[in-house]
């Protein structure tokens, strides 16, 4: 097998453009795949140039025969935490109110270090399988219940350090912080290196809120995640607020602001003021397409209207990094999912229309997510990067985006690895009541 070999090539294989830099791959599709061959070595992409270009060598080689090869995906916004709770706290009503309150009594009843530990790997075990390199989530860090879901994720970024690349966001309301133990959370996120985070909500005390997180971030160098605007009220504006507080501030770290579905239902004109700030504040925005499309404009017995997710069409087209990622996975905010980014990327094309043209959005599930974690030079195909890819069939995005893909190859350090996924049964005694 060529997988066992220290050094082989992947050759005729169809990378997208913006995923490559090489100045020899010059032929391309119509979609911007560039057919190239790979050289791997010692775990490593040794080389990259145009597909029979390079002198042949002795050593194995596997003919991919166009089919597409992509770095491993980044998952920038998920919760790891909340995951595959949904059989024993159902959303019966799908809405977001409902899946609140479901999520908090089932975290006060059931998150306990074992519960929390095994649905949080669960969830790991999922994404290295589909081929993930790195996730960020989201962790609801609320009195006591901090102190034991932070624990289990330190544990498990340990123990998963050579398989997934884990960040941890803390998760409260704004409001939390204006009191002691939101400042103690926020020395507990710098110790251990995570990033300070919260849910922006429109109310009268925002922008003192806002002055609160933003003085805590600087205070201890953090980066700053937020949810924002996860509604389709026209009148949400945190967003905007949260770009003119960057600015207020000062603040040279980095911010993500997550959903900003109710950008998608605003005025021309506000839509435009706000996309003006972001950009001058330089903040990047990801986008949930399944989760947003589950629960935005839901009503009884009533036909969505609008698809939930925010304008990355327009964000994209002001220079402003646009990522999508997973978000929840079978909680009461989302009844479905697999921990899968080709997922995730496939709904985003079909609920944003980012068919015609493809053109760089690929890069919304790999390079970007990657540079918004700090994974310098990750999510991209380079000579010297670590072999850590994904080997489909399809040899085109039509084919990618038509069937699940269950039948990808996932090479990390240059070895194929088992993309077995694990039996739900494995939770059986924690979700069955």
């Amino acid at each position: 097998m060529v997988f066992k070999s220290k050094s082989y090539w992947l050759k005729n294989a169809h990378v997208p453009n913006c995923l490559i830099e090489s100045d020899n791959c010059r032929h391309q599709t119509r979609e911007g795949l560039y057919l190239v061959d790979l050289k791997i070595s010692n775990g490593k992409i040794e080389q990259v140039s145009a597909a029979n270009t390079v002198k042949a060598e002795s050593i194995p080689y596997l003919d991919l025969r166009h089919q597409i090869v992509l770095p491993c995906f980044v998952d920038v916004h998920t919760h790891l935490d909340k995951g595959h709770i949904w059989e024993r706290s159902p959303n019966l009503d799908g809405t977001f109110d409902m899946a609140l309150d479901r999520a908090i009594a089932d975290a006060e009843k059931y998150w306990q270090p074992e519960d929390v530990y095994r649905r949080l790997e669960f969830g790991l075990k999922c994404s290295y399988a589909h081929g993930t390199k790195a996730i960020r989530t989201h962790i609801d860090s609320y009195g006591k219940q901090a102190q034991i879901s932070l624990d289990v994720f330190q544990n498990l970024q340990t123990a998963w350090q050579d398989k997934i690349t884990l960040q941890a966001v803390s998760l409260v309301s704004l409001d939390y912080y204006q009191t002691l133990e939101g400042i103690a959370l926020a020395d507990k996120i710098a110790d251990m290196g995570g990033i300070l985070g919260g849910v922006a909500y429109q109310n009268p005390d925002l922008n003192t809120q806002l002055d609160t997180i933003f003085t805590l971030a600087k205070e201890r160098n953090l980066d700053l995640d937020f949810h924002a605007d996860e509604n389709g009220d026209p009148h949400s504006l945190c967003l905007q607020k949260i770009a003119q507080a960057k600015l207020r501030h000062n603040f040279q770290n980095h911010i993500t602001c997550g959903h900003c579905c109710s950008l998608a239902v605003q005025s021309p004109e506000v839509l435009h003021k706000t996309i003006d700030l972001v950009k001058q504040a330089k903040i990047a925005v990801v986008s949930l397409p399944m989760c947003n499309l589950y629960l935005q404009d839901r009503q009884a017995a009533v036909t969505p209207y609008w698809r939930g997710v925010t304008r990355v069409k327009e964000l994209q087209q002001h220079d402003i990094p646009v990522a999508f990622a997973s978000d929840n996975c079978r909680d009461p905010f989302f009844g479905f999912g697999d921990h899968d980014v080709l997922e995730v990327f496939e709904q985003a094309v079909r609920i944003a229309h980012l068919d015609t043209p493809y053109a760089n959005w690929i890069e919304s599930v790999t390079k970007t997510p990657a540079s918004l974690m700090g994974l310098n030079n990750q999510g991209k195909i380079l000579a010297g990067n670590s072999a850590d890819l994904i080997i489909f069939s399809a040899r085109y995005f039509s084919e990618l985006l038509s069937r699940p893909q269950s039948d990808r190859l996932v090479i990390r350090n240059g070895k194929q690895i088992d993309t077995k996924l694990p039996d739900y049964s494995e939770l059986d005694d924690l979700i069955i009541q």
